[in-house]
C-alpha cells in the first residue's frame, strides 16, 4: 500500500496460527512504508490497514498471500508454490459490527430452504410467475407452465434444492425491479437461449461461493469488499445478483454460447466479477462497469 494515499503496511512475527475464526497474536511488529518495503526481511505477516478516509476493510496477509494478491491484480501467471502457500493459509479479514451484523442476517436467509408447504414460499413463488407472465393465469404451483420458464419440470421446488428460498427471493427482486430484462422483449433476440429460471438458481449459488458467504468471516478479499456494500444496503446481494444475471446474459451473447457452453459462461461471468469488485475507487455497487448493462 502507498503511504502517500495515507495507508500503512504494518510487518507482525506470529506466534499463532492462521486458523478460521481465531485472532493472530503477535510477539514484535514494526511498521515500513511503501508497497513493497517488506519485502526479502523475512518477517512472516503483514496488516494492512487502510487509512480513515478509506472505505476497503483491514485485514491480515502473509507475505506469499500478498504476492499472489499482485500477480492476480495485474493478471501475471501465478506460480503453483504461491497458490498452494495462500490456499493453506488463509487471511483473516476483520469487520465492523455492522457488518458482522449485516452478514449475520444475510446467512440466515441463507439458511431458509424453500418449502412447498409454507404459504410465504407459495405466495412468492405465483408472484415470480406474475411477473413473467402477467396475462396468462397459473393453473396451479406444479403445472407444465413452468417449463415456459426454463424450470426442468413441472415442479420448480426441486430446482430450488441448490440455492434455496434465497434463490427465489432473488429471481422475484429481478422480476419486480427490471421486469424488460425478464420478459427480454427487445434488444438481439426475443427468447433466452439458455433455461433462464434455472440460470437464475444457478447465479445465486455462484454467488454465495464466490463471496463466501456461508463462511463465519469472509476469507477472500473480494468477500469482504462485497460486505462493505451490504453494510450500506440490505439489498446489495440482490442488486448483486441483478447485476450478475444481466452480465452472464452479456457474456452469453458475446461468446455466441449454445447451451452446451453455460458452464464455460458462467466461469467467464464469474472472473469479470471478481475483477470488477476488486477496483480500485469502487465504493457503491452502481459504480461497477456491469451495472450499466442494467439500463441496456
Amino acid at each position: 500500500m502507498d503511504d502517500r494515499e495515507g495507508s500503512f503496511v504494518a510487518v507482525r512475527r506470529i506466534s499463532q496460527g492462521l486458523e478460521r475464526g481465531n485472532t493472530c497474536h503477535s510477539t514484535s511488529a514494526e511498521v515500513v512504508a511503501g508497497s513493497a518495503a517488506w519485502l526479502g526481511r523475512g518477517l512472516s505477516c503483514v496488516c494492512a490497514q487502510s487509512s480513515e478516509s478509506d472505505a476497503r476493510p483491514s485485514f491480515d496477509l502473509t507475505p506469499g498471500q500478498c504476492l499472489v494478491s499482485l500477480i492476480l491484480k495485474f493478471h501475471k501467471p501465478l506460480p503453483l508454490a504461491f497458490g498452494f502457500f495462500a490456499s493453506v493459509c488463509p487471511p483473516i479479514f476483520r469487520l465492523w459490527c455492522c457488518q458482522e451484523e449485516c452478514l449475520q442476517r444475510l446467512q440466515s436467509r441463507l439458511d431458509v430452504s424453500y418449502d412447498c408447504s409454507i404459504p410465504e414460499h407459495q405466495e412468492a413463488l405465483r408472484a415470480l410467475w406474475n411477473a413473467a407472465f402477467p396475462e396468462e393465469e397459473l393453473r396451479g404451483l406444479i403445472s407444465e407452465q413452468w417449463k415456459d420458464m426454463g424450470w426442468q419440470g413441472k415442479d420448480p421446488s426441486t430446482d430450488f434444492r441448490g440455492g434455496g428460498f434465497i434463490s427465489l427471493e432473488n429471481l422475484l427482486f429481478f422480476a419486480k425491479n427490471f421486469p424488460d430484462l425478464l420478459q427480454k422483449q427487445e434488444g438481439d433476440r426475443s427468447v433466452w437461449e439458455y433455461p433462464f429460471a434455472v440460470a437464475g438458481v444457478n447465479i445465486t449459488f455462484m454467488l454465495i461461493q464466490m463471496l463466501d458467504l456461508e463462511a463465519v468471516k469472509p476469507r477472500t478479499l473480494v468477500g469482504a469488499t462485497f460486505l462493505k456494500f451490504l453494510a450500506e444496503s440490505e439489498s446489495a446481494f440482490d442488486l448483486l445478483y441483478c447485476i450478475t444475471f444481466k452480465l452472464m446474459d452479456h457474456q452469453w451473447l458475446s461468446m455466441r454460447a449454445s447451451y452446451m457452453d453455460f458452464n464455460a459462461v458462467m466461469k467467464s461471468t464469474r472472473l469479470q466479477l471478481e475483477q470488477e469488485l476488486l477496483l480500485e475507487d469502487i465504493t457503491r455497487l452502481e459504480q461497477l462497469p456491469s451495472y450499466g448493462l442494467l439500463s441496456q
